[in-house]
């Protein structure tokens, strides 16, 4: 598994100022895609044990209120699995700081995979470039769904963390 970047100060990509990283691969290839740089699998960084080390290691910043991660596509069969281990040394090592996952699969398909366990807010859906609106919050298209995970798991139903009013527009 490899990443493209990681972010050491992002203040784009979830509430506060974060750690971002930017899984690389990612099949959905959507039209205006704000990363098409990350969907070749076999390029990019090798996602390892020190990978992680330097996030946890960047994530001690007190000003640092959370984690997000991104592609790419970090829950694309290929990435699941580096994207969980993360996701659990990150909530193991930080339980009071968030966990932001964006991903084109959608929380019904996947919510019983592991990293749901750890994730805070999933941003689910394919970017439809039809359905695009900047004036979205923490999204790029109206389709796309802002969940809080915990809460969601618990109710055994959706839950928004945050509901774009812009949606049906």
């Amino acid at each position: 598994m490899k990443y493209s970047k990681i972010r050491k100060m992002d203040i784009s990509n979830g509430p506060g100022i974060r750690v971002s990283i930017f899984m690389q691969g990612c099949t959905f290839h959507c039209e205006g895609c704000f990363n098409p740089e990350t969907w070749d699998f076999n390029e990019g960084i090798d996602f390892t044990d020190e990978t992680i080390n330097e996030i946890m290691k960047l994530c001690e910043n007190q000003n640092i209120e959370g984690l997000s991660i991104l592609g790419g596509e970090p829950l694309h069969p290929k990435n699941i699995e580096g994207s969980t281990k993360l996701a659990k040394a990150f909530k193991e090592k930080f339980p009071k700081k968030n966990l932001w996952v964006w991903s084109g699969f959608l929380f019904e398909k996947l919510k019983d995979k592991e990293i749901f366990k750890y994730i805070d807010v999933l941003v689910d859906g394919q970017f439809k470039i039809k359905l695009k609106n900047p004036k979205l919050k923490y999204c790029g298209s109206s389709n796309q769904r802002v969940i809080d995970v915990q809460k969601s798991l618990k109710k055994k139903d959706l839950v928004f963390y945050y509901k774009n009013e812009e949606e049906n527009s």
